[in-house]
């Protein structure tokens, strides 16, 4: 069964879903852009791999509780001594996070890396390790002769793209956002904005001059994702989504899912 969305399946954001279809779409744009970048360029499937620390853990699933039995102290002949109450216990242990990204290399030029796409994680957005490794990867690349191309397909979570902030404030409503930079034009930026009514874009990914760009066509990439991944039987679409739709949205949701049949 095809996503019941026209483009971005909200219910995907949820975090128990997101790190499955991350690594999905990361790997099958990477198969879609092969064949139109060879035999000159490659693309390539690099990893970033940190730990957050317990209190800053991002995905679901990652605290084990169990009740802690509490010996009574030992108590003196003759003193009554009060013992404490047993609690329960929380075990969360550091969170190693995994985020594939595409590095498009150039052979003709000894493997240089002339395009990086990167899909942006729940990490990515949080204000913490994640967030800030990202930035850092994101300043050494603006700072580079490499292009740099962003997609964010997550409606929460902090502006984290290359463009500024203010400069996305008239276009609204929007949900998700793709950014490009290319390298020998900082000072501009390529945004498509769309949002759950819409198709996903058909992006331009650049190369080294003169080769033309590259299409990327996100939304076939989703639905090849959405297909392989049988999200169908991981989503309640009877329940709202994780991250809620704003009322509009919502109500338009609702109406399409009771037509697809998956709501009464």
């Amino acid at each position: 069964m095809p996503s019941p969305f026209p483009g971005m399946d909200p219910y995907l954001e949820d975090p128990a879903i997101w790190p499955d279809l991350h690594q999905r779409l990361v790997t099958y744009s990477a198969d879609a852009l092969q064949p139109r970048l060879r035999p000159r360029y490659h693309a390539r499937i690099g990893e970033r791999l940190y730990v957050l620390p317990p209190h800053r853990a991002i995905y679901p699933d990652v605290s084990v509780i169990h009740r802690q039995p509490v010996p009574a102290p030992a108590q003196p002949s003759g003193t009554a001594v009060v013992a404490p109450d047993t609690p329960v216990v929380f075990s969360v242990p550091p969170q190693e996070v995994r985020e594939p990204f595409i590095e498009i290399i150039d052979l003709a030029r000894g493997g240089r890396v002339v395009t990086i796409i990167e899909v942006l994680s729940p990490a990515n957005k949080t204000p913490g390790e994640g967030h800030d490794l990202y930035l850092r990867k994101q300043k050494e690349v603006l700072g580079s002769d490499t292009h740099l191309v962003e997609i964010d397909l997550l409606r929460q979570g902090e502006h984290t793209v290359a463009v500024p902030f203010p400069y996305l404030a008239p276009y609204r409503p929007r949900h998700y956002v793709v950014c490009i930079s290319r390298a020998d034009r900082r000072e501009q930026f390529e945004v498509y904005f769309f949002n759950v009514r819409q198709r996903m874009p058909r992006i331009a990914i650049p190369l080294q001059k003169p080769d033309p760009d590259v299409v990327l066509d996100l939304q076939a990439v989703f639905e090849q994702c959405y297909k392989h991944g049988a999200y169908e039987d991981l989503v309640d679409y009877a329940k709202p989504p994780t991250s809620p739709l704003a009322p509009e949205d919502a109500e338009w949701a609702d109406e399409r899912l009771r037509q697809k049949g998956l709501r009464s």
